[in-house]
């Protein structure tokens, strides 16, 4: 997923001029480039990238970095000491940190504004050049550190974190520069040229921007934190704990590249503390949010109850999760069903929001996509990211352990729900591996009441819910589809194109 900061203000800037000029183009300042996705590694067996990988997998795996608050120029260590863990192996720490107070919390929305306005003026066209540089260090001298500590601190396989952590994150660099750059080639009109030059530039929000990135990408992380940067904003970025190893990386990276201390200031937080301290200052301009929805409506609630204080109108932008859906009618391809639907549910153990949670599946079909869902997901393996052919590893900490283990549970003794594969979980041990991770097979849930509590509640991890419907149902399903209270993705199957055109 690609996309451009939507938190960034326009302004438009008339200039008149009593003599003819030239319009103010930045476009004209910045080299004419042009972008294409970042090439994604294969990593085959022998490869020199495997090789270069495993190295750095060996660097990380038995250290445990010290990671520091960074505010401005000044790296602190604080008295509330934190630990990152494996996943899957939640008995070596790979990350020591620190969280912030509510004063330091506030040092850095000081510390924030002293550079405001310095890097406001600085040229668009040198912004992006630290983008470029950056992209440039994700994709060469950093990649295989990001990937390494990705799949380390969050328990991605070998693909998932080339396609997160290097692809995807250099993408965001480079695109994001990109359509700044085309934003400047638009210019308003200016009837009389000879003698009136119309022309506005882009600014940043007086005030600072709140970054809180989840664990589950570590691209999303380098993006939330640097985007609203292009505009000339400055930020505060609460990194998600159990990505804290990983993100750390981006931000050096950052520095590297040329980013001046203080613009983006490195702020790992309890979560409570960090939304308690930025929604009551008067200096809030935006909060860029990538997490669960309980939290986003808990931030947007804050900053409601404090707007009368704000200096601006916050803007913030809140990508959640989704209680995500496949709905099949009985002309679809079982096979493209099955595929698909099995990698949307189990990839990277489901703790994506755009995973698959609920599957309407009519009747006539059933057996078949049964039959291939669990013949499929017989296949997988459960274990390790560190193993090349593992597919699906651990979840990512003790609470979402719990939650998906409580739900399974509940679907055990539910009279509405059968479990037609998997069902096991094991935090303490997981076979063949001798270690202890937050291990849950990948497992299938039957359900015979469309309104389940299993298929209301976002999941979050390796567990698919499927609903079989009457074929002569297929009206009353998709308003089953239509009134959940949210879902991010969605995708319906059908070869009927007369269906396509009515399903909607």
């Amino acid at each position: 997923m690609l996309w451009f900061p939507r938190n960034l203000l326009k302004r438009q800037v008339t200039v008149i001029f009593r003599k003819r000029v030239q319009p103010i183009s930045v476009a004209a300042k910045v080299d004419d480039f042009q972008v294409k996705n970042e090439p994604v590694y294969e990593y085959l067996k022998d490869s020199k990238e495997r090789k270069e990988l495993f190295d750095a997998i060996s660097k990380y795996e038995n250290t445990c970095v010290e990671i520091p608050i960074i505010v401005g120029d000044k790296e602190i260590y604080s008295g509330d000491v934190k630990y990152q863990v494996m996943p899957f192996d939640h008995g070596k720490k790979i990350a020591k940190y620190y969280w912030a107070s509510s004063d330091l919390i506030k040092k850095a929305i000081y510390e924030s504004q002293a550079v405001r306005t310095e890097w406001e003026k600085t040229p668009l066209s040198e912004r992006i050049k630290l983008f470029l540089k950056a992209a440039d260090l994700v994709s060469g001298k950093y990649r295989m550190d990001l990937n390494a500590t990705t799949m380390l601190g969050q328990g991605k396989n070998i693909m998932q974190a080339e396609i997160d952590s290097a692809a995807e994150l250099a993408d965001f660099f480079r695109y994001n520069a990109y359509f700044a750059k085309e934003l400047t080639r638009f210019q308003p009109l200016s009837p009389d040229p000879k003698t009136t030059t119309n022309t506005f530039r882009f600014r940043g929000i007086e005030g600072f921007i709140a970054s809180i990135s989840p664990f589950n990408f570590t691209a999303i992380g380098g993006n939330l934190a640097t985007g609203p940067t292009l505009m000339g904003n400055v930020i505060l970025w609460k990194p998600s704990d159990t990505a804290m190893l990983s993100n750390y990386i981006i931000f050096k990276l950052l520095k590297e590249a040329g980013f001046p201390p203080g613009v983006i200031n490195f702020i790992p937080a309890d979560g409570p503390v960090f939304g308690d301290v930025i929604t009551k200052s008067e200096d809030l301009a935006g909060i860029n949010f990538t997490g669960s929805l309980k939290t986003f409506k808990l931030l947007w609630k804050l900053t409601s109850e404090n707007v009368d204080i704000y200096k601006n109108f916050p803007r913030l932008v809140g990508e959640c999760g989704g209680k995500n859906y496949h709905f099949i009618h009985k002309t679809a391809d079982v096979k493209s069903v099955v595929t698909s639907s099995i990698r949307s549910a189990f990839e990277y153990s489901g703790q994506k929001c755009s995973a698959l949670d609920r599957m309407y599946v009519p009747e006539s079909l059933w057996p078949q996509i049964k039959e291939g869902l669990l013949e499929i997901r017989d296949q997988i393996k459960v274990g390790s990211p560190l193993e090349p052919d593992t597919f699906v590893s651990a979840v990512i900490d003790d609470r979402s352990f719990k939650k998906i283990k409580e739900l399974i549970d509940f679907a055990e003794v539910s009279q509405d729900c059968t479990i037609l594969a998997g069902g096991k979980y094991n935090d303490s041990l997981i076979f063949p591996f001798q270690v202890k991770g937050y291990f849950i097979e990948p497992t299938i849930i039957q359900t015979t009441h469309p309104t389940n509590l299993i298929m209301q509640e976002e999941i979050f991890g390796p567990l698919l819910v499927v609903y079989v419907y009457k074929d002569n149902a297929v009206e009353e399903t998709l308003e089953l589809v239509r009134n959940h209270k949210y879902a991010l993705t969605g995708a319906i199957y059908a070869q009927d194109r007369q269906f396509f055109g009515t399903c909607y």
